[in-house]
């Protein structure tokens, strides 16, 4: 009687191993859909970049699909069978410091990967007399509250990245808030405003023309984009870290089989030369990092942002 038990335990295992290797390898079989946020913005140009490339090696149809603010409940509540992707920036896991959210970053969603970032970098007006963020910081403090900087709304990366630079440098900055970086750019390049830490697509057209100057990079590595610039981190403020990311997210409990097909031929596209010649010019780099860096970086934010939020009572 035990030796039959025992086969039949061994039996099941081969069975839902098997079911499992199934999956993976049988996935996909019909089309996939890439929730993102509302049409233009970086979030919706990488989702549409990246499901144009996945359509050949994955052989199915990748539709994009707008629904703004909604996409991270739709996508959190669809079923965990990879044909739902959710592809949204870093407020999908820094939002619910600020406010209640339907969604719980790290309980409701299968982190797939880091898909691209869109770095930040730090720009001052021309008019003042820094070329460097310690120079910049040893202004601040000569100067307590004389200095301003632009934000594009209440919690916006923008916001959180210049109050991360105020908390980490010790530094007295008046802030300006705005309704969009549109409005933030155009003030900062009449030197209404001294500055701002924008995405490099924003400023980069105006620093390259002298009409802004730019100090360094937020991202904990130097970009591509701006080659040559130094990170604040290793210029003035060690492990300041801030910048745009764009993550892609698959429903809770989706199978490891399907995660790791879709991360491994996400991070493959994304290395290709048509793919960099598509995301260069707006402003993005790729990154096709694995489920694991993703989760870390939103685990290190969550302590390092959410720490700025609770001490500044930053609501959105």
């Amino acid at each position: 009687m035990l030796p039959r038990i025992i086969e039949s335990i061994v039996l099941i295992g081969i069975v839902f191993v098997g079911a499992s290797q199934v999956s993976g390898q049988s996935f996909p079989s019909k089309p996939i859909r890439i929730v993102t946020s509302a049409a233009g913005g970086g979030g919706d140009l990488s989702a549409r970049i990246i499901a144009q490339a996945l359509a050949a090696p994955l052989g199915q149809q990748v539709i994009v699909d707008n629904r703004g603010i909604a996409a991270a409940e739709y996508v959190a509540k669809a079923p965990p069978d990879g044909y739902t992707l959710l592809l949204y920036g870093s407020n999908i896991w820094i939002s619910p410091l600020m406010q209640t959210t339907p969604w719980d970053p790290l309980k409701d969603f299968s982190p797939v990967t880091l898909a691209t970032t869109a770095p930040n970098i730090l720009i001052i007006h021309p008019s003042l007399p820094v070329k460097s963020v310690k120079e910049l910081i040893a202004l601040a403090k000569a100067r307590p509250g004389a200095l301003n900087y632009a934000t594009a709304g209440t919690g916006s990366s923008t916001h959180l990245a210049a109050e991360l630079f105020k908390a980490m440098a010790r530094v007295d900055i008046v802030r300006i808030n705005y309704k969009g970086p549109g409005a933030a750019i155009i003030d900062l390049l009449a030197g209404q405003v001294h500055i701002m830490i924008a995405t490099a697509a924003s400023v980069m057209p105006h620093v390259k023309s002298g009409k802004l100057r730019a100090v360094a990079v937020g991202s904990s590595k130097s970009s591509a984009l701006v080659p040559g610039l130094p990170t604040i981190a290793a210029s003035g403020l060690p492990g300041y870290q801030a910048e745009s990311p764009f993550a892609i997210f698959a429903p809770a409990k989706t199978l490891t089989p399907i995660i790791d097909r879709l991360h491994q031929e996400i991070a493959r596209v994304l290395q290709t030369a048509e793919v960099k010649e598509r995301l260069f010019p707006v402003g993005i780099e790729p990154v096709g990092g694995s489920p694991e860096q993703l989760t870390a970086l939103m685990k290190a934010d969550i302590a390092r942002l959410g720490k700025v939020i609770k001490d500044n009572n930053i609501r959105e």
